[in-house]
């Protein structure tokens, strides 16, 4: 194992520094989608046209070829009492912290949240909340209600009345108990056991079990992030979310055992980013010594280290400045700095990330549960023109234009005389016609 984490080093001094560093960023991006006319992505569209075509009857052919699970249209939707009996039977002590993850999110979300109307004079804006979302939430053998929380809670908070969950029946057949006993305590009621192409194409488009949503959010494997992007113009979509990546800028003074546990936790991810941008060469091999040592305890050892060696990096640059100019350029989901008292120094520089995580007791963990922001945030460089779900995400705004008589007659000479510029005849008379006595 030691020789195939030294592998991951990378120096300023290297041959083709540049180049390799550009080449792993452009290998991380294309991991979020198939290319459309790829095998893979050919097949993403016929699912789709299948759903389009055949409804329901195509989303149960799909989940018994994927998930191994026969399913009827009747036995997609989890029936009420299954939620409530879930809540029920949720571990207390995780409730209580389910709560509090519930109670920051939404108070930050709340604090952030612009979707109060405005008016200016003759002009204003009018916003207004999503009707129907649908939020889709991995399936695993494992829970993860915190996906959950990081997408309902910011609808809930801009007042979306419908909320619809989907996620693959992976837990016995079904929708793991806890991820149900979540949506119970946030009063979701319209939950499917299906997930995949088929359930974003469901939720699209409509079957005649499930009604169709005006956007779909949350995150997927490359599956589900492909359909995403193929129905977007259907419907809203929060993001085109890849592999979980964290780009952690550190310093002399950081220490490597955190450094390391912070990487593992991307890269367990299989597949994950995990990068380590420093100026301190003695850091760098520090962190690899811990990497080798901690990767012995995971369960998923293997898969971590494949990852590591496909998708990570541990970089050494020539000086702080350049893994600020590097970190700007990947525009990583998450960014870790741990300098010290230089931390929210650098912090200020950042132009380009997904969330940033400022000092050596703020891991990603502490976003992915608790702090308040939507742990839901784009990757694959998107994030130098994207930003994390929020509220805000939820809401349309429509723009709202008033004028009287004299307002108009006061613009009429210059709205017509851009619409004649155009060669907009009918345009001209519309506001002609109302000059007239």
């Amino acid at each position: 194992m030691e020789k195939e984490l030294k592998k991951i080093l990378l120096s300023y001094t290297s041959k083709n520094f540049e180049q390799k560093l550009s080449n792993l960023h452009a290998k991380v991006c294309e991991t979020a989608t198939f290319n459309p006319s790829s095998p893979e992505g050919k097949k993403v569209a016929e699912i789709i046209g299948k759903v389009r075509n055949n409804g329901d009857k195509a989303v149960a052919f799909y989940t018994n070829q994927f998930d191994k699970v026969k399913l009827t249209s009747a036995q997609f939707k989890i029936s009420s009492n299954e939620l409530k009996a879930a809540h029920k039977n949720i571990d207390k002590k995780l409730l209580t912290s389910i709560r509090k993850a519930i109670a920051n999110v939404k108070k930050y979300q709340q604090e952030i949240f612009i979707g109060k109307n405005k008016s200016f004079g003759s002009t204003g804006i009018k916003y207004l909340p999503i009707r129907r979302v649908g939020l889709c939430i991995p399936g695993a053998s494992a829970p993860l209600p915190s996906t959950v929380i990081m997408t309902a809670v910011p609808a809930l908070v801009a007042g979306v009345k419908e909320i619809v969950v989907v996620s693959p029946p992976r837990y016995k057949g079904s929708i793991h108990p806890t991820i149900l006993a979540t949506c119970y305590e946030l009063g979701i009621t319209e939950v499917y056991r299906i997930g995949g192409v088929q359930a974003v194409a469901a939720m699209a488009l409509g079957t005649k079990t499930i009604k169709p949503v005006d956007m779909i959010a949350g995150p997927g494997n490359k599956w589900v992030s492909t359909a995403k992007k193929m129905l977007f113009g259907q419907v809203k979509i929060d993001s085109i979310a890849g592999p979980s990546e964290v780009l952690i800028i550190a310093d002399k003074t950081a220490n490597p055992a955190y450094i390391a546990a912070d990487m593992l936790s991307q890269a367990e991810h299989a597949p994950g980013s995990a990068l380590l941008f420093t100026p301190s060469g003695k850091l760098a091999q520090k962190v690899i010594g811990e990497l080798e040592k901690q990767i012995t305890f995971l369960s998923r050892g293997k898969q971590t280290i494949d990852c590591l060696k496909q998708y990570s990096k541990v970089v050494i640059f020539k000086n702080i400045g350049q893994c600020i100019e590097w970190a700007n350029n990947f525009a990583t989901e998450h960014l870790e700095i741990q300098c010290g008292k230089k931390s929210h120094e650098i912090a200020q520089k950042i132009d380009n990330a997904g969330a940033i995580f400022i000092g050596e007791y703020s891991p990603v963990a502490t976003g992915d549960y608790f702090a308040g922001p939507s742990h839901t945030l784009p990757t694959g460089g998107c994030a130098r023109f994207s930003s994390a779900l929020t509220s805000n995400d939820f809401v349309k705004s429509t723009s709202i234009i008033e004028y009287d008589r004299n307002k108009i007659l006061k613009s009429a000479n210059d709205i017509i005389r851009l619409a004649q510029a155009e060669g907009l005849d009918a345009h001209a008379k519309s506001v002609k016609i109302r000059l007239e006595k």
